[in-house]
């Protein structure tokens, strides 16, 4: 087995580190990384079938989240002891992860490709989805899938002091107003082009509003925006350092 490759760098302004690794789950995968913060760890691996399926006339990409109880140190409490259907939450990280992943693949191709993200760990405070995203592009890249990449993400979360928080906790995002999710990808410039935005406001932020907190606007979400960039490039930065480690 090859000797595993890890990448991390400080978040700053929190204590937080993103930490990318390949090489010691999923050998036998395309593409495989371990994606985390905190004590929560994803795995994406990333695979591709060699030929077109016969009568293939759009691209097949299928995304899997895969959220197991033991990631959370939980026993399932059926009488089987089996893990249920796909959650909700699952479902709309596939989503989350298809959105920014799928335009980056060439025009004309029909390969099936199967991305699947597994929860391997769950530390109840840091959310996993962005990580997925993350961990799926840089996946990805260490294929030899065609894929225009690497793509980078960001979950944003507005406090009720005006600051933009990189990869708030559950907490730190239910003690702010509002969270944007941003994916993009760097561009021939050196720009950050945006491919997708997720926004909303948290549950119970009126109080807060009505207490003085800082409303949200079009200026404020522009600076969100912005602010994005730089942990979309960072994002892409531990990715080419797992390619350029991994190829030398």
């Amino acid at each position: 087995m090859a000797e595993a490759i890890t990448v991390s760098g400080p978040i700053s302004g929190t204590d937080k580190t993103l930490t990318f690794e390949t090489g010691r789950f999923a050998p036998n995968s395309m593409g495989a990384v371990v994606a985390s913060i905190g004590n929560t760890k994803v795995l994406t691996t990333a695979n591709a079938a060699k030929s077109v399926r016969e009568g293939m006339d759009f691209f097949p990409l299928t995304v899997d989240v895969e959220e197991r109880a033991y990631a959370a140190g939980k026993i399932p409490g059926s009488f089987f002891r089996r893990e249920g259907r796909a959650s909700e939450q699952a479902i709309l990280v596939c989503r989350l992860l298809d959105r920014p992943l799928r335009p980056n693949f060439p025009d004309g191709f029909r390969n099936e490709v199967h991305v699947i993200a597994t929860v391997l760990a769950a530390d109840q405070a840091n959310q996993y989805d962005v990580l997925a995203l993350n961990a799926a592009s840089a996946a990805l890249m260490l294929s030899d899938i065609p894929f225009d990449g690497p793509v980078g993400a960001v979950r944003l979360g507005y406090s009720t002091d005006g600051e933009w928080i990189p990869f708030p906790t559950y907490e730190e995002g239910q003690e702010g107003t509002f969270e944007i999710v941003v994916a993009g990808r760097e561009t021939s410039t050196g720009d950050i082009a945006i491919s997708m935005v997720e926004a909303g406001g948290v549950a119970g932020s009126i109080p807060k509003y009505e207490a003085g907190a800082p409303k949200v606007n079009e200026t404020v979400l522009g600076e969100g925006l912005e602010a994005s960039k730089a942990w979309i490039r960072r994002s892409e930065e531990h990715t080419s350092e797992l390619q350029s480690r991994k190829i030398s």
